[in-house]
């Protein structure tokens, strides 16, 4: 099981595929699990990198108070690690804020982003009355009951279930409290004008509390697209997996510098 100490903490990492880097960025409690189709798939034509944030899954706790800085710091740990000097940061949902954390303390290691279901702050009253039943929840010691309740919405098998919720009930309640509690105030809207790289945004149609959010991004980011997947809420990744990841594959090999003749067996 590939480990990679920072700091005295023990990381949890898996790559796949060879080629263009891509890194990919789980929300609290789910694991590396939550991206099972997109390393299945895209690592045929990508190097797929996975890790589990510190205090989740198979990543040891940590001693230092979880925040996007860390893990920023944790993931340019990792890239270094691996001899990547730039790569594709994608996230999913609070993932997807870390990705414009990334972005903007490292624009120079970074090929561009990939923005699922995230969000740039938390604004909106519904999300901000579910984020903190996670931190009420991970304070109370239930890891079990989140592992349950996310891993139930977030799987689209029998066998996904039972394994996403294997992985997520491995965490730490200190660490993954400390990821929500931050995500509750985490802010950079106003630093969005500063990252001039190249984002995909993709969303759920039917997502009707982050389409706010998609909206926003696509108004203050300078360079990006913005693309709405039909019929799917929030769980992009698994839910909807082929049209992300084909989504995906264009946006990577179109800002990549790839010519037109080879993206067009994509579109």
């Amino acid at each position: 099981m590939p480990m990679l100490d920072v700091d005295g903490t023990s990381l949890y990492y898996n790559v796949k595929g060879k080629g263009i880097p891509i890194i990919f960025i789980h929300p609290p409690v789910l694991t590396h699990v939550n991206f099972k189709y997109q390393i299945k798939e895209l690592s045929q034509k990508f190097k797929v990198i996975t890790f589990d944030i510190r205090g989740h899954g198979r990543s040891q706790y940590s001693r230092r108070p979880i925040t996007y800085p860390l893990i920023v710091e944790d993931i340019r740990h990792l890239l270094d690690h691996l001899e990547i000097n730039k790569a594709f940061i994608c996230g999913y949902s609070t993932g997807g804020s870390i990705v414009l954390e990334f972005l903007l303390a490292y624009a120079d290691r970074s090929l561009g982003g990939i923005v699922i279901s995230g969000m740039p702050e938390v604004k909106e009253r519904h999300l901000k009355n579910k984020i903190s039943l996670g931190i009420a929840l991970a304070k109370a010691g239930a890891i079990s009951v989140l592992a349950l309740s996310i891993s139930r919405s977030n799987s689209n098998t029998l066998g996904l279930f039972i394994k996403m919720f294997k992985e997520a009930r491995k965490g730490d309640a200190r660490n993954i409290e400390q990821y929500y509690r931050y995500s509750l105030h985490y802010n950079c809207t106003k630093q969005l004008g500063n990252i001039d790289l190249p984002i995909l945004l993709a969303y759920g149609k039917e997502d009707q509390t982050f389409r706010y959010y998609a909206k926003l991004l696509h108004e203050k980011l300078p360079c990006n697209e913005l693309k709405f997947i039909d019929h799917v809420q929030h769980q992009v990744p698994t839910k909807t997996s082929t049209d992300l990841n084909d989504l995906i594959k264009k946006f990577v090999y179109i800002h990549n510098g790839m010519n037109r003749e080879e993206t067009v067996s994509l579109q």
